[in-house]
């Protein structure tokens, strides 16, 4: 089921100051930064964990046939590494409805390589949107997978590049890497 959040999130961490904002990207916003940014930065945050348990019925997927999307799920001592943006207030118009599909912006600290630390903000689909579809077996997921297809492409492209984006980043995401693996046949 869908869920457009683009009216609540243009109320969440309003930016009327006008100044650049930090911006974390874990999945896609790792590999298609399709937005114009100030300076980009390998970052890390701590206590979370990429999962592909948010349906995509916007852009991986369908209505009828829902691809899966990741987000990010709580877990002590977790460490989730990815991109991070710093980008102009006026781009979120873009964001908000590229990720309109259950995902709410939230604040979290971001750490750099250089232990420099800042506030940023990113985007979570919760477990409690409708577009949620929750834990399964990485076999189950990679099934669904596979044969779902939708306006932004295949969505086993959107594992593929996100894979080979963590391995650019030096990142081993034992999920990601073993639902790439039965996406790949390598079982």
């Amino acid at each position: 089921m869908t869920t457009n959040t683009i009216e609540i999130n243009r109320l969440r961490y309003p930016m009327d100051d006008g100044k650049p904002v930090w911006l974390f990207g874990y999945g896609s916003l790792i590999f298609k930064a399709d937005f114009p940014y100030l300076e980009r930065r390998e970052a890390r945050i701590e206590g979370w964990s990429r999962r592909f348990w948010q349906g995509s019925y916007d852009h991986r997927g369908t209505p009828e046939a829902p691809g899966r999307v990741v987000t990010l799920i709580e877990e002590e001592g977790a460490c989730c590494r990815g991109m991070a943006y710093r980008v102009s207030p006026e781009v979120f118009t873009h964001l908000d409805f590229r990720e309109k599909n259950g995902y709410l912006r939230f604040m979290v600290a971001m750490h750099f390589a250089d232990n420099r630390q800042t506030q940023g903000l990113l985007y979570i689909a919760a477990p409690d949107n409708a577009a949620f579809l929750g834990q399964a077996h990485e076999s189950e997921i990679a099934a669904q997978i596979a044969r779902s297809r939708g306006p932004s492409g295949p969505n086993d492209e959107y594992v593929l590049k996100l894979a080979e984006a963590l391995r650019e980043l030096g990142d081993h995401d034992s999920h990601v890497f073993e639902i790439e693996r039965h996406l790949l046949g390598e079982e």
